[in-house]
C-alpha cells in the first residue's frame, strides 16, 4: 500500500496543545533549504507548554514582544535563541489568545533541540512562519502512527516541581 505524505493543515494545530501533541509524535518536519535541497526529519520527542498558567511556559509572564506569536493562531513557528547560539523550534497550538506551544526536542538521529535548530538552519526569520503556507518548512503526515511514553519536562527547574514533573514530554517508543 502506498501512502502519500500530506502537509498538516492549520486546523491540526488550532486545537488544545495536548490533542496536537498526542498526534505530532512521528510526524515529519520537512525543510526546503535555500539551495533547493529538501530533507525530512521524523519527530521523536516533544514538550508541551500549556499557557499562561504553566510556569515553564514563556507566556507565564504574559504577552511580550518575544511571546507575541504564541497569542496568534495555531500553526505558526515560534523560534527563540538560547545561550546566544541555538534557535529552538516550537509550534504554536490552540486558538488565538490562548498561548500554547510544542517544543520539538528531538528527531531521528538528532537528539537535542539546539542541534535540531542548527540542522534546520533556523534563524530569527522563522519567527511567525505559517506551517500551512511556508515553502521552506512544514509538517507532514505519512500515515504512520507511533506509540510514545510520557515524562516530566527537563531543564525547567525554575518552574518548580509541580510544573517540572507534569508528564508533558513525549518520547517515541523504540
Amino acid at each position: 500500500m502506498i501512502v502519500l505524505k500530506q502537509r498538516l493543515k492549520r486546523s491540526f494545530f488550532q486545537r488544545d496543545v495536548r490533542l496536537a501533541a498526542d498526534q505530532l509524535i512521528g510526524k515529519l518536519i520537512v525543510r526546503k533549504f535555500e539551495n533547493g535541497e529538501m530533507e525530512s526529519f521524523r519527530i521523536t520527542e516533544i514538550e508541551m507548554y500549556v499557557g499562561e498558567e504553566d510556569l515553564a511556559c514563556h507566556a507565564a509572564k504574559g504577552r511580550t514582544k518575544r511571546t507575541e506569536v504564541m497569542y496568534l493562531k495555531g500553526g505558526l513557528v515560534y523560534v527563540y535563541l538560547i545561550y546566544g547560539m541555538y534557535w529552538m523550534f516550537n509550534i504554536v497550538c490552540g486558538p488565538e489568545e490562548n498561548p500554547q506551544a510544542i517544543l520539538v526536542r528531538a528527531v531521528e538521529n538528532i537528539d537535542g533541540p539546539g542541534k535540531l535548530g542548527r540542522k534546520l538552519r533556523l534563524d530569527k526569520s522563522f519567527y511567525g512562519e505559517d506551517l500551512e503556507q511556508s515553502d521552506r518548512i512544514w509538517i507532514e503526515h505519512d500515515g504512520r502512527r507511533y506509540n510514545y511514553t510520557k515524562h516530566g519536562r527537563i531543564n525547567i527547574d525554575y518552574a518548580g516541581d509541580t510544573w517540572k514533573n507534569k508528564a508533558y514530554r513525549y518520547r517515541i517508543k523504540d
